[in-house]
């Protein structure tokens, strides 16, 4: 089946010696594994990996096997060519961390547009702002909307939050929060990416940081803590 669609990279892995295989996350059918031949030689090898850097959005036509293998593209293009992204230290550490969460968290073979099109706003809006301590921490906690464990938020004056039924409760119990831990989640949900960027410190941002990742392994099974998280405190110190 021949596919056009939009498509966001989570990951490429070098095969062989001159060989790729791109995990995307497609408007159309969600998650997809393709393999890139030749991707390291030839004239245009630059060009080409270029077009598979952590969240690049591509406009993408591919054959669909659908078959559980890999598939392939026949034509590709940068569907939105980011200005600061992949140029700008904290940005690319960013969508470095965010890619591989996102591996690791969209296992699905299915259409998720509203995911898809919260992604690509979030990426436009990262592109185009400086102010940007936070739009990590944001976008995992809205992330969790369209994965299905977005924290029950009905009684948020209870004092702690429970991590593995996502409520908040009047009880400290073994999965839950300290009351410290439970207000700084309490301060997340109540941001937006345009009102975020003073309201942590450094220590608190990595606490949150490590709530968000805790709360992933909780809910999504096979949950792999990203390698690139050292890196990402090692930016943000």
């Amino acid at each position: 089946m021949l596919v056009k669609t939009k498509a966001i990279v989570l990951s490429s892995l070098k095969f062989q010696e001159k060989s790729l295989i791109v995990k995307c996350f497609t408007l159309s059918h969600g998650l997809k594994s393709y393999f890139v031949r030749d991707a390291f030689s030839g004239r245009k090898s630059n060009q080409k990996i270029a077009y598979f850097q952590p969240l690049t959005i591509l406009e993408i036509e591919a054959v669909h096997k659908n078959k559980g293998t890999l598939e392939n593209f026949k034509e590709i293009k940068i569907g939105t060519p980011f200005h600061s992204i992949h140029s700008d230290i904290y940005k690319s550490t960013i969508v470095m961390f965010i890619s591989e969460m996102l591996h690791h968290s969209i296992h699905e073979e299915e259409e998720n547009e509203p995911l898809f099109n919260f992604l690509e706003a979030a990426l436009h809006w990262l592109d185009n702002h400086d102010e940007i301590a936070n739009f990590h921490l944001i976008l995992l906690l809205e992330t969790t909307k369209y994965l299905g464990f977005y924290p029950d938020i009905s009684d948020m004056d209870m004092p702690f939050f429970e991590m593995n039924e996502g409520v908040f409760t009047p009880f400290n119990a073994i999965s839950s929060l300290t009351e410290h831990e439970s207000n700084l989640f309490k301060k997340l949900i109540d941001l937006k990416f345009d009102n975020s960027q003073k309201i942590f410190h450094v220590i608190e941002r990595q606490i949150v940081l490590r709530i968000l990742i805790d709360y992933y392994s909780f809910h999504l099974d096979g949950f792999k803590k990203p390698k690139s998280l050292d890196v990402l405190k090692e930016v943000f110190a």
